[in-house]
């Protein structure tokens, strides 16, 4: 992966509804080099997808918390299971496997806290191979989403003529 793949990338993090032809113009590059760059990203798996960012609080799942899960043991079947029934959860958006304890986060929403009671009383806490569970309620999200390639973010092209100017004397 080169710097214009990147520049590729950081773009279409931040718009991911460019076309080609503007997306070429952002990073300077003629339409069909570019095409064949994005299919190349797309076919090795550094684009994964694309998607809308929907917010939560308008379609009535603005309440959200963060659950702490303990396995009673981690033999391959149990963690098979508890995975395989997490991964059939809608109101898990996303849960990570951690080391040490506990053994997993999941970020998981509801409409409500009446709503997220009872959710982890029928849904969670009947995961397979459960030992515990904790949750944290989220007072509010202070970085949502960061693109993984801000950083270094390339400079349009207006950007770098100010640049190149020598100030007057």
């Amino acid at each position: 992966m080169d710097r214009i793949d990147r520049q590729i990338l950081a773009e279409l993090e931040e718009n991911g509804r460019l076309t080609v032809t503007e997306l070429a113009a952002r990073i300077n590059l003629s339409v069909s080099p570019c095409h064949r760059r994005l299919r190349e990203l797309e076919r090795t798996g550094a684009i994964r997808g694309y998607r809308a960012i929907v917010d939560p609080v308008a379609v009535g799942l603005g309440f959200q918390a963060l659950v702490f899960a303990s396995l009673h043991q981690a033999d391959r079947e149990t963690v098979a299971a508890f995975e395989e029934a997490v991964q059939d959860i809608p109101q898990v958006l996303q849960a990570q496997r951690l080391f040490g304890d506990p053994d997993y986060l999941l970020r998981v929403v509801a409409a409500d806290l009446p709503s997220f009671q009872q959710f982890y009383d029928e849904r969670l806490a009947t995961l397979p191979g459960l030992r515990r569970l904790t949750s944290t309620i989220v007072m509010k999200d202070v970085v949502d989403y960061r693109p993984l390639t801000g950083r270094g973010r390339p400079r349009t092209r207006r950007t770098r003529a100010r640049r190149t100017e020598r100030p007057p004397r």
